[in-house]
């Protein structure tokens, strides 16, 4: 297994320094956004796709600090029912499709989506009950008129330029936000559709990330190192749907935190253990999302953590057995 950074919080320094610092701490991939909500401050299409000069010294920078590209994240909403909205987020998948095929990267990171409930939706709607009748009704337009027919596209897109692995982050508010709905995904667009799997989305689901890993086996294409940190005097008072902001750390039940301040090291090793089990020996890239310390501090201490944790050697004979 390989440690790796998605580089958005480190937009203040350009994408040289950006290796150097993080090559220094033992970091040996690096996830970079190219649109959507991590943005293209790294990686620029309009800049990348029109220069192989740039592509020639990008990948001179990579062997310079021996590090490579786990995926390319173009997290947005496809599926979005403002067309403008949507067309912008198919395009930055485009572009970050071509973008890998340009640089030899094979995975993109993204979301499913979330359309409206109808055709004449402005907003997204994200339906988490079967009842009242209504919803099971939404539940079959977003699916089988938008989103499958949307990937079964896009998919097709992929292929066409030799990329095989999109990496759909389950983040609620989308309409693949756990395993289950990211198999359901799978089953209807085919194999090109696998998980980011991001362990803090999941946490305050409800969701075992160890459980996770295990139910999709072969079907995970990248990882995010993300930690969540559920307040139980919170949550045992309103319940884990929360829609306060991220900052109101005091009254939510739940926040983000860096790796080891959620769910403890030894969790983080059982990860380790279920994602080498299940066939995963890819990436741990770190996000960080801790509003309780900055980004240095939290990089840093993800980085130590995961350095102990992470397994890098394949396993030898088993001269015991």
């Amino acid at each position: 297994m390989k440690l790796g950074v998605l580089t958005v919080p480190l937009y203040g320094m350009n994408l040289k320094d950006t290796m150097k610092y993080l090559s220094g701490l033992g970091v040996q991939s690096l996830e970079l956004g190219c649109g959507g909500s991590p943005g293209k401050t790294h990686l620029d299409p309009d800049v990348y796709l029109n220069d192989d000069a740039k592509i020639e010294e990008l990948k001179g920078w990579l062997e310079d600090y021996h590090m490579d590209i786990s995926a390319l994240s173009a997290h947005a909403n496809p599926v979005h029912p403002q067309k403008d909205v949507a067309e912008a987020a198919k395009q930055d998948f485009k572009n970050a499709v071509l973008l890998a095929e340009k640089l030899g990267v094979e995975t993109i990171v993204t979301f499913s989506g979330c359309p409206g409930d109808c055709d004449d939706s402005q907003y997204p709607n994200w339906v988490t009950c079967p009842w009242p009748d209504d919803f099971l009704t939404v539940l079959d337009y977003q699916w089988n008129e938008k989103l499958i027919p949307y990937w079964k596209e896009a998919v097709a897109f992929m292929r066409a330029h030799g990329i095989k692995k999109v990496a759909l982050e389950m983040h609620p508010g989308f309409c693949v936000y756990n395993p289950e709905t990211l198999l359901r995904l799978r089953e209807a667009v085919g194999p090109e559709i696998g998980a980011n799997f991001d362990p803090s989305h999941l946490i305050w689901q409800g969701i075992d990330p160890v459980a996770g890993i295990r139910m999709l086996k072969g079907a995970i294409y990248h990882f995010h190192a993300k930690d969540t940190r559920i307040d139980p005097y919170n949550t045992a008072r309103i319940g884990v749907l929360d829609t306060k902001h991220y900052s109101d750390i005091e009254n939510r039940a739940w926040v983000f935190r860096t790796v080891g301040y959620g769910t403890g090291e030894q969790k983080w090793k059982e990860m380790v253990t279920a994602l080498k089990t299940a066939g995963y020996d890819g990436v741990m890239s770190i996000e960080h999302e801790d509003s309780m310390m900055s980004v240095k501090e939290g990089l840093e201490k993800a980085i130590a953590l995961l350095k102990n944790v992470l397994v890098y050697e394949q396993p030898g004979e088993m001269w015991w057995a």
